[in-house]
C-alpha cells in the first residue's frame, strides 16, 4: 500500500525526469540592457504550449509570457516576449530594459496538461549588475584609418560624465561636457544619454597602440587598441591570378598610363617611318632600273636612226647624180 502511495506521488514528476527542458543556470545582464534566454526541449513537446514565469518554485511562479497568448501577459510594460521554434526545438524569452528589481529566479516551462502530469520545466537565475560593459574589448585599425569603441553603462550612470583615458596616464583623459560629447582632431566621444557612449579614434598612428579606459562615474573598463602598419604594394603577396590583376591595376597610376600611351604612340610612329622608307626605297629602285634600261637602249636607237638617215641620203644622191648626168648628156 505504501509503495502504491509513493508511486502516486512520483507519477506527476515522471515526465519531468524522462523529458527534460534545459537552459543555462545563471545569466548576468547590465541594468538597462536586454537579455535573451534559450529554453531547449524534447521533440515530443513541439506542439505544446511554452511559458516563462518568475519565481523559485513551480507552485508560486508568476507567468510573464506564453506562446498561446504572447501579448496577454505584461502587455503594459511590453518588456517580455516569447518565441517558439519547433524545428530547432527551442523557445526563447527576451526581457528588455532590465531593472535591478528584475533580478531573481525564473522558469522555462512546457505545459503538459492533465491532473496527473506535472509540467516539464527548468529554473534559471538572472543577475542584474551595475557598472559598465563593452561590446569589443579589443579593436584594431590600419594606420591613418579610424576605429570606434562602444562602451555600455547601467541606468545609474546616465547622468555621469563619460571619460576616455589612456591607461597609466590620468592627464590624457578626455571628458564629455554638458552636451554629452567631446571632439578634437584625433578623438570624438558621443553619449546617447541612455545606455551607451561611443569613442572614435581618428587618423590613427602607430603610437596610439596600447590600453585605454572607458569610464562612467567611478566605474571603468579596459580596452586594447592595436594599430597596424599602412599596407603598401610591395607588401601585398602574389598568391593568385586575382591578386596579380589587382596589383597591376593598383600600380597603373595616371602617370604610368600616360607614359605607356606615349610609348605606344612612339612605336607606331617608328613603324610608320620604317614602312615609308621601305616604300620610297623600293620606288627609287624601280625608277633607277627603268632609267638604266632607257640609258642602255638610247645608243642603239641613235645608231639605227643615223643609219636610216644615211641610207636615205645615199639613195637621194644616186638619183640626183643620175638626173644630172641625164641633163648633161
Amino acid at each position: 500500500m505504501s509503495q502504491l502511495f509513493m508511486l502516486t506521488l512520483l507519477l506527476p514528476w515522471i515526465p519531468a525526469i524522462l523529458c527534460k527542458v534545459t537552459t543555462v543556470k545563471e545569466f548576468a545582464v547590465l541594468e538597462g540592457e536586454s537579455i535573451t534566454v534559450p529554453c531547449h526541449y524534447e521533440p515530443q513537446y513541439a506542439s505544446n504550449v511554452k511559458y516563462w514565469c518568475q519565481g523559485s518554485t513551480r507552485e508560486f511562479c508568476s507567468s510573464l509570457a506564453r506562446t498561446d497568448s504572447p501579448r496577454l501577459i505584461n502587455s503594459t510594460k511590453n518588456k517580455v516576449s516569447i518565441f517558439d521554434d519547433p524545428v530547432q526545438q527551442v523557445f526563447t524569452v527576451t526581457m528588455s530594459n532590465v531593472k535591478a528589481g528584475d533580478a531573481g529566479w525564473y522558469m522555462c516551462g512546457v505545459e503538459i496538461g492533465g491532473m496527473w502530469n506535472a509540467d516539464d520545466a527548468t529554473f534559471t537565475h538572472i543577475k542584474v549588475t551595475q557598472g559598465m560593459s563593452i561590446v569589443n574589448s579589443r579593436v584594431s585599425g590600419e594606420e591613418g584609418s579610424s576605429v570606434t569603441v562602444e562602451c555600455l553603462y547601467s541606468e545609474g550612470h546616465r547622468k555621469s560624465e563619460k571619460k576616455w583615458c589612456r591607461s597609466g596616464d590620468l592627464s590624457s583623459c578626455k571628458v564629455t561636457g554638458s552636451e554629452g560629447s567631446y571632439e578634437d582632431t584625433s578623438l570624438t566621444i558621443s553619449d546617447d544619454r541612455n545606455k551607451a557612449f561611443t569613442v572614435t579614434l581618428k587618423d590613427l598612428h602607430m603610437r596610439d597602440t596600447g590600453w585605454y579606459w572607458c569610464s562612467a562615474g567611478q566605474d571603468k573598463i579596459p580596452v586594447n587598441v592595436l594599430v597596424t602598419p599602412r599596407r603598401t604594394t610591395s607588401s601585398v603577396p602574389v598568391t593568385s591570378a586575382t591578386t596579380v590583376t589587382q596589383s597591376i591595376v593598383y600600380l597603373l597610376t595616371p602617370k604610368s598610363i600616360i607614359q605607356q600611351t606615349w610609348n605606344s604612340h612612339s612605336h607606331m610612329l617608328e613603324a610608320m617611318v620604317v614602312c615609308s622608307s621601305l616604300v620610297l626605297l623600293t620606288g627609287l629602285t624601280i625608277l633607277a632600273r627603268k632609267l638604266w634600261k632607257l640609258h642602255n637602249k638610247d645608243p642603239m636607237l641613235r645608231q639605227v636612226k643615223l643609219m636610216k638617215e644615211h641610207s636615205e641620203d645615199v639613195g637621194s644622191t644616186v638619183v640626183f647624180v643620175n638626173r644630172d648626168s641625164q641633163v648633161v648628156f
